[in-house]
């Protein structure tokens, strides 16, 4: 049975080309992963933070290399794209940006985001979305982007505030954390906000 649309964005729109390095213009990078930055990856999952808002844990610098693999391979499969926050003076590891759940014949994926423990409280986090939404929306084509946070995780709404995502709604208990079920805030940005 055929559909009646065609799709928003076709198969190979990521993948035809290879990944790029997006400049945030104001002193950040958002590039590819590489092997190299699993020391600090492992290292940014040692802090308490990340264990309050995230679900996952990294027990080795080998299981964070098996994570990037997996990461570079992703822009491939146009799946989980995932970019490396750098400084862009010395190359230093300051989060991470990606889209996630990216549903290329409907044109939405989900963004997310962190930082490590050094970089927060400076932008970081708010520029590399803020700009990683500008490249999705406006340059590939994407219709809608969303972003998910623990309600009680006010720093993340402020990002989600400062990089454009109107607050849509609350999804109750929506996501298992260690210490139980959590509402998650539900943000998006679409095309021409």
């Amino acid at each position: 049975m055929p559909y009646l649309n065609r799709p928003v964005l076709p198969a190979g729109t990521l993948s035809r080309t290879p990944q790029p390095t997006i400049p945030t213009g104001d002193g950040l990078l958002l590039r590819p992963w590489r092997a190299e930055d699993a020391p600090a990856v492992h290292a940014a999952f040692q802090d308490p933070v990340m264990h309050q808002w995230h679900i996952r844990a990294a027990d080795s610098e080998e299981e964070v290399r098996g994570w990037i693999a997996e990461w570079q391979q992703a822009w491939d499969r146009e799946s989980n794209v995932q970019w490396a926050v750098a400084d862009a003076a010395d190359d230093r590891l300051l989060g991470r940006v990606a889209l996630r759940q990216v549903l290329l014949g409907d044109g939405v994926a989900e963004v997310a985001y962190w930082t490590t423990a050094g970089a927060r409280g400076r932008g970081v986090a708010a520029r590399a979305t803020r700009t990683l939404a500008r490249w999705a929306l406006d340059e590939i084509g994407f219709q809608r982007l969303e972003l998910s946070h623990a309600v009680a995780n006010e720093a993340s709404c402020r990002v989600a505030q400062k990089s454009g995502f109107a607050l849509e709604g609350t999804k109750r208990s929506a996501l298992l954390h260690p210490d139980g079920w959590h509402d998650m805030h539900l943000h998006a940005r679409v095309r021409g906000d």
